[in-house]
């Protein structure tokens, strides 16, 4: 499955990298996900990331490793954890000197087999209308951001 979202922020390109890349503050935006480095310092490739997303302790792990790394511009990530396989990446785009774009993109294998093949067209409106809300949030978060402040 291929997917790609895109959101404009109210703030330099630069701004938005440094918000989006600040992997331990994800949660502040992304619903429901919680992010940490597992190895490597999270901002060169071979990098590994780990993001919990759930509620209550439900939920699951989605494994990453950076493949690339050119900022302000591109981050991509393998995921390779059992359940969320395939690629993604974050793009930013300067729009002028206080505007930027956020495109989020994944490149993913159904999970479960034939299962999740049947049922992605009923979770996919669902995960989607996830993702979106995510990136309104993000845009918030990088419009005010400042790096370290929770």
């Amino acid at each position: 499955m291929d997917l790609v979202f895109s959101v404009d922020v109210a703030a330099p390109a630069g701004t938005t990298w440094l918000a989006l890349t600040d992997w331990t503050r994800q949660g502040e935006w992304m619903l429901g996900t919680h992010v940490r480095v597992e190895s490597g310092d999270g901002r060169s490739v071979g990098s590994r990331l780990a993001a919990f997303t759930g509620l209550g302790g439900v939920g699951f792990t989605d494994t990453m490793e950076i493949t690339a790394w050119e900022p302000p511009v591109r981050c991509t990530v393998r995921h390779s954890g059992t359940l969320i396989r395939g690629s993604g990446a974050f793009h930013v785009h300067p729009k002028g000197p206080q505007s930027s774009t956020f495109v989020w993109s994944e490149s993913l294998d159904v999970p479960l087999g034939l299962l999740g093949r049947l049922g992605w067209p009923v979770a996919r409106p669902l995960f989607e209308l996830g993702v979106r809300q995510s990136l309104k949030r993000f845009a918030a978060f990088a419009a005010d951001y400042t790096m370290g402040a929770p």
